[in-house]
């Protein structure tokens, strides 16, 4: 039974900051997950340089260097799949404290790392954590969220994986690669040790039947403030958790009255297959899951992602003036600076203008590259071989490279993931996008050193330009807003019609003209 809370009396609210602090309290243990993460995703960029061809000490090839900086990413899908089942199954709370241990165990690997197949290991477990950590993070961040604030706070989580990146570049310019290894192991532990003190989500604890427990979570999250406060919200979310009790298969089919189920009499797997099923293909999981999937494509493959473990090197192939590192590290710097500024834009903005104009800036920044290598970059030059880098420098790619990371900083695929899906398919399908992404990371970064082979540094950027204009141009009919709306109205709103929702005179010429055909 679902407790109803009455007033009788008006109580005073709670104040703005006190709600606001009180959720970003709540989110800092995914926040250094998140830092983690960062500096899980970057550390091949410090460590490459020192052991591409190394004359002591551990030594790797041209190819084996590849394989290294891009091996966690193939890792990762296999830890995003099993983050929903670890999310749903441990609930949103546990489930963070919990996908801190494989990188505890990979980074003292990598510390002690005595030959290249450790190095590999320990990368791999990075990759399977990183990957275990997607669904847990969103799910906590989007279901503890207001409206209001979920959009910022979700912004708010994401710079921290660009300050874990940003803290890994620096490390790299004052400490070897081994050193930023264990000064890493400190994060997970810091992480462990703050989810002990935040409490599990509102609804995933109504799902459960933990009705006073869900009670004092939102009273907690809606800044240590009383039962009175929190009523219309509570009620709302109590409406919204007793309708996840319903049997899916009769929602699905409509063909049994809810009350009358009789599929939980069914064979066990029978049902939860069927249960898979209705769950995961119904419209509301199939058109967000689809729209984000593609998003992360076009997103990690518009340029600066599939370089970043070699990016050091990549630098000097383009004869940027200032040292690889140093550049690295003004990227790091930049990523973080545009994470706060999509902070205080995003609820100005929406994130729908913001993500079409971030993935078009891609497109141009990667197509400079590519004209500027044409022009200037002898074809002999290989991101992969320092002794055939150009002598001739410039900063013309230098500020090229540094658009391209501004753009990519704006771009916010992660966000979308807190927000997009259903509460019963929300971490399957969390897990499932981001295990996609990281497959296309890895075969980006992967991929790096073959195109260059084939394509040449400037048809390498040619390829990622053309990923990023045809995403903008998909996203510009495809991409709704959501900046603003409650969970249950961006599930209600993928139930419905399936629309395009591009707003200009051209295309509101068409379905001007379209609505006047359906009438005549």
């Amino acid at each position: 039974m679902v407790h109803k809370i009455q007033i009788e009396e008006k109580i005073p609210s709670v104040s703005k900051f006190r709600s606001v602090l009180s959720q970003l309290i709540a989110c800092m243990s995914p926040n250094l997950l998140l830092l983690d993460l960062g500096m899980a995703v970057s550390f091949p960029t410090i460590a490459l340089p020192a052991l591409l061809n190394a004359t002591e000490g551990l030594s790797q090839t041209q190819v084996e260097a590849s394989w290294f900086g891009s091996i966690s990413y193939l890792a990762q899908p296999f830890g995003a799949l099993l983050s929903g089942p670890l999310v749903d199954y441990f609930g949103r709370k546990k489930a963070n404290f919990l996908v801190n241990i494989p990188h505890l165990i990979a980074w003292i690997l990598m510390y002690f790392a005595w030959n290249v197949p450790i190095l590999f290991i320990a990368n791999t477990l990075l990759g399977i954590g990183t990957g275990i950590m997607e669904a847990p993070i969103n799910s906590y961040v989007g279901e503890i969220s207001e409206p209001t604030m979920r959009g910022a706070l979700c912004t708010v989580t994401q710079i921290f994986t660009s300050i874990g990146i940003l803290v890994m570049y620096f490390l790299g310019t004052i400490v070897d690669w081994r050193q930023a290894a264990i000064i890493c192991l400190g994060v997970p532990l810091l992480s462990m040790l703050l989810v002990l003190l935040v409490p599990e989500t509102p609804v995933w604890l109504l799902f459960k039947g933990r009705e006073k427990e869900a009670l004092k979570s939102l009273c907690y999250l809606r800044g240590w403030t009383t039962v009175d406060n929190v009523k219309d919200e509570y009620d709302k979310l109590a409406v919204y958790a007793k309708s996840l009790q319903n049997c899916e298969i009769c929602l699905a089919t409509d063909d049994v009255k809810i009350e009358q189920c009789v599929h939980a009499r069914m064979n066990p797997v029978k049902r939860y297959i069927l249960k898979i099923k209705c769950v995961m293909f119904g419209k509301e999981t199939l058109r967000p899951l689809t729209l984000v999937i593609l998003y992360f494509m076009f997103y990690t493959m518009s340029g600066l992602i599939p370089i970043r473990p070699n990016m050091v090197n990549v630098c000097g192939a383009f004869g940027m003036v200032d040292n690889g590192k140093k550049i690295v590290l003004m990227i790091g710097v930049i990523t973080v600076i545009m994470g706060v500024i999509v902070i205080g834009i995003i609820k100005m903005t929406g994130k729908r203008k913001l993500i079409i104009l971030a993935l078009l800036g891609t497109g141009l920044s990667s197509t400079g590259l590519s004209i500027y290598a044409r022009l200037h970059v002898p074809d002999s030059v290989s991101s992969y071989d320092p002794a055939t880098f150009p002598v001739e420098k410039s900063y013309i790619p230098q500020a090229l490279l540094y658009s391209l990371a501004v753009f990519t900083g704006l771009c916010i695929p992660w966000v979308l993931l807190g927000e997009m899906f259903p509460f019963k398919s929300r971490a399957s399908a969390q897990g499932i996008a981001a295990a996609w992404s990281y497959v296309v990371t890895f075969l980006g970064s992967k991929t790096l050193i073959d195109l260059e082979n084939s394509l040449k540094l400037w048809g390498t950027f040619a390829v990622y330009a053309v990923f990023a204009f045809v995403g903008t141009i998909y996203l510009y009919f495809f991409m709704p807003e959501t900046e603003g709306k409650t969970l249950q109205d961006i599930e209600d709103y993928y139930k419905g019609e399936l629309r395009i929702f591009a707003n200009d005179p051209f295309i509101n010429y068409f379905k001007r003209f379209k609505r006047k055909q359906s009438v005549s």
